[in-house]
């Protein structure tokens, strides 16, 4: 009989840049206002990204953080996983420079694209490489420049999103007192038409008119995804709960993708979870995209609410659309 191996999350760093874009600097820009956008999503702030950043840069700064926190090389990465939806290029794949600049001979990887989700299901693929035992030490990252495609003279998306990475060191774990129990994911792909970029791909190549219909920035029904968002979360959540016989007040800490503090509010009653458990720092980094969620990990090691053996929920919903939700006890 074969015996699968636990993963667990053995190690976590995050990097945001350091230039801020708050609510004030948007007022100068667009027709909105810090009382509209507090009341709307919960959004003070956000960190955007210098001329010249991009993707890859930001998760190897990541990277080299949660590498420092376990005191491993680079060289002891196996593989690579890059959760995003704002690759450097085309191809190759953001993995391959992440790396080649930390130094992480001898690893391989690849680029996963489930938008908001991409942390969750990247964590999950790496889980599988555990798992089978063909890997010990994976590199799992979320990370976005989500300026880089967001149109700054429309004020329904400019004032959502932000730039960040996270990235977490996947490795066995000793038994099964902590690390990834569970999880359920969804696609459902009549939600592309609510949330998308038309443009740059094989059905709208990057043209002088892609360019000047503005279809290489996002595209969002705002309302669509808010339904959605609520609707589909809470459901996931709820069955995985169920499914390991536990009850909302039983979570430790409730980490959902950061896009918009009413969707994680109406999320947080429906599962009737403690109002302690549920972490939340979108005021001051915005919606990050794929790197939401290990950003909110950090968060809530910083508020002492992730602590060796906590019962942790993580939730998602992104374009496509995508949804997933993960169960795990922390690790360290």
């Amino acid at each position: 009989m074969t015996t699968t191996i636990r993963a667990k999350i053995s190690a976590l760093g995050t990097y945001v840049p350091p230039r801020l874009l708050t609510n004030a600097d948007l007022e100068r820009m667009v027709d909105t206002n810090n009382e509209w956008i507090m009341a709307r999503v919960g959004i003070r702030e956000r960190h955007i990204v210098d001329k010249g950043v991009a993707t890859s840069d930001l998760a190897v700064e990541a990277s080299k953080r949660a590498l420092a926190q376990r005191g491993l090389a680079p060289s002891d990465i196996e593989a690579i996983i890059v959760g995003t939806v704002t690759p450097d290029m085309p191809f190759p794949a953001t993995a391959c420079m992440v790396q080649q600049k930390l130094g992480a001979k001898g690893a391989w990887g690849f680029d996963l694209s489930g938008a908001c989700s991409a942390f969750l299901y990247s964590l999950q693929v790496g889980a599988q490489f555990i798992a089978t035992g063909a890997h010990k030490r994976i590199l799992v990252i979320g990370a976005d420049v989500m300026s880089s495609i967001i149109d700054y003279t429309d004020r329904a998306t400019c004032v959502i999103f932000g730039d960040g990475a996270g990235a977490a060191i996947l490795e066995p774990a000793e038994d099964d007192s902590v690390g990834l129990i569970d999880y359920i994911h969804e696609v459902d792909g009549s939600g592309g038409e609510f949330l998308y970029m038309p443009g740059g791909g094989s059905l709208h190549p990057a043209s002088k008119d892609t360019i000047e219909r503005k279809m290489h920035y996002v595209r969002q029904d705002g309302q669509q995804v808010f339904k959605f968002a609520v609707r589909k979360q809470t459901e996931l959540c709820q069955k995985l709960l169920e499914r390991n016989r536990l009850k909302g007040s039983d979570i430790d800490a409730f980490i959902p993708h950061q896009a918009n503090q009413r969707i994680i509010s109406a999320t947080a009653d429906r599962l009737g979870l403690r109002p302690e458990a549920v972490i939340v720092n979108i005021e001051r980094y915005g919606n990050t995209t794929a790197a939401t969620v290990p950003l909110a990990m950090a968060t809530a090691i910083e508020e002492g609410k992730l602590k060796k053996g906590s019962l942790v929920l993580l939730a998602s919903v992104g374009a496509g659309f995508t949804v997933g939700a993960t169960l795990l006890r922390w690790a360290f």
